[in-house]
């Protein structure tokens, strides 16, 4: 049996928690999902400022906490924060824990591919809209393929401390080292279909242990101070998931159906780089105090291609907010917008996108409050025109004295201008894409 435990769900997620994990109790593994879509976009614009950067930054500091009671405690780091620069990551990991030995898994990278691959006739038309990717071919800033566990199993197998990766699926740093201690093959589908489902539940870290948990989340014990989950595997797939003795949140079968459900489309065909798992077939019983035991997973062979994910440069956007107070907050916020469409309508300026939300009255769920006693007026546009989008930013804060009245919220002045770095998905067969595990000393 071996221990995977979880300590980020997401880049910005609790710093202490994998420290915790770390001190409070035996783990084998710590994984680190640090990697979301946007966040490739984020760590993108990063990079082109600044050709070092582009990774995670919290991550080489947290191993240099670590380092010492990695050692001692004989745990293995596996991470996706290398983002689209791992080799930085793994320097300024280097910098910070001397000693440590760091393998990076690189090949994720594409995007010096992309032209050829057109030429060969691969359309890799978006998943959302259809169309092919020549259509934004000249705005694209990265390309990266989602990787599955078997090159960061690779990489553990070199002996490595701590294994970094860029673009992986958040489910295959978990899976990794269940076929690096267990043997797995790579065609063993039951077996990776349960280390997916397990990878699944942790990918969210304490989503799955009680936070942002529907199920009488007022009852949840100690959340300042809540688990992180820890999986603890069979050589045969078969897993608990539990979390550290005394800490926060709940374990139990109702808060792990809740993750079970994130983010899937058809649950009987779960679709990643190393299988099909089948999330109909899972048996999932209370196993004792925070402890959930799952078996059965049933998995089938992995898709004949991988996922893309490709950034690209799609204009400027800026956010403006004013709050408006009771009487008539809801009515003043509707004036107030109505006379910003107006002078920006005589301006002549061009919008791909204006929208407006009134948060107090409904933005989230719909739910018009007759009179809240304030609301707050957010106006977005987006444009391919950056004058055109920094015209508007000077358009609502006049509004403070030449508007409706008792204005307030207004104290961070003009919004900013921002690029809007956008998402696009495709598929490329899997035999084009290269992975490869290089070991920094």
């Amino acid at each position: 049996m071996i221990r995977i435990a979880n300590g980020q769900g997401f880049w910005g997620d609790w710093l202490e928690a994998p420290v915790r994990l770390v001190e409070q109790g035996p783990i084998d593994y710590l994984v680190l999902d640090y990697l979301a879509e946007v966040t490739m976009s984020i760590l993108q614009k990063q990079r082109q400022r600044d050709p070092s950067l582009g990774y995670a930054r919290d991550f080489p500091p947290l191993i240099g906490r670590l380092a010492r009671r990695l050692v001692e405690r004989d745990i293995k780091v596996i991470a996706n924060a290398g983002g689209v620069n791992p080799l930085a990551c793994a320097r300024a990991v280097g910098q910070a824990a001397p000693g440590l030995k760091v393998a990076v898994v690189r090949g994720d990278d594409v995007l010096d591919r992309i032209d050829g691959w057109m030429a060969a006739g691969y359309e890799m038309r978006d998943l959302d809209s259809g169309l092919p990717l020549a259509s934004i071919r000249d705005r694209i800033l990265s390309a990266n393929a989602y990787l599955g566990a078997l090159p960061l199993a690779e990489a553990l197998a070199t002996g490595a401390r701590v294994v970094i990766a860029g673009r992986t699926t958040d489910t295959a740093l978990a899976v990794a080292p269940m076929i690096h201690r267990f043997g797995w093959r790579e065609d063993d589908w039951d077996r990776l279909a349960s280390g997916t489902v397990a990878g699944h539940l942790i990918e969210c870290g304490a989503q799955v242990t009680g936070g942002n948990c529907q199920v009488d989340w007022n009852s949840l014990p100690d959340l300042d101070e809540i688990g992180y989950p820890i999986v603890e595997v069979e050589p045969d797939g078969s897993f608990t998931l539990t979390k550290h003795p005394g800490t926060g949140g709940r374990v139990n079968a109702d808060v792990v159906k809740e993750q079970l459900l994130y983010e899937i489309h058809d649950p009987s065909r779960y679709l990643t780089a190393d299988c099909t798992a089948d999330f109909t077939t899972i048996r999932l019983n209370d196993a004792g105090p925070d402890r959930v035991r799952i078996t059965g997973v049933r998995g089938a062979p992995r898709p004949p291609e991988l996922k893309l994910s490709i950034s690209y440069a799609n204009g400027w956007k800026a956010v403006g907010t004013l709050v408006y107070t009771r009487p008539g907050a809801v009515e003043k916020a509707r004036a107030a917008d109505a006379i910003v469409r107006r002078r920006l309508a005589r301006l002549e300026l061009e919008f791909e996108e204006t929208h407006t939300e009134l948060f107090g009255a409904g933005a989230c769920l719909g739910i018009v409050e007759q009179d809240p006693p304030e609301v707050e007026l957010r106006i977005g546009v987006r444009g391919r025109n950056r004058d055109a989008v920094e015209r508007f930013t000077r358009e609502m804060i006049p509004l403070v004295l030449s508007g409706p009245p008792g204005a307030t919220g207004y104290g961070e002045g003009r919004p900013q201008v921002r690029e809007v770095v956008a998402y696009w998905s495709a598929l490329i067969p899997r035999e084009e894409i290269r992975p490869c595990v290089e070991v920094v000393e």
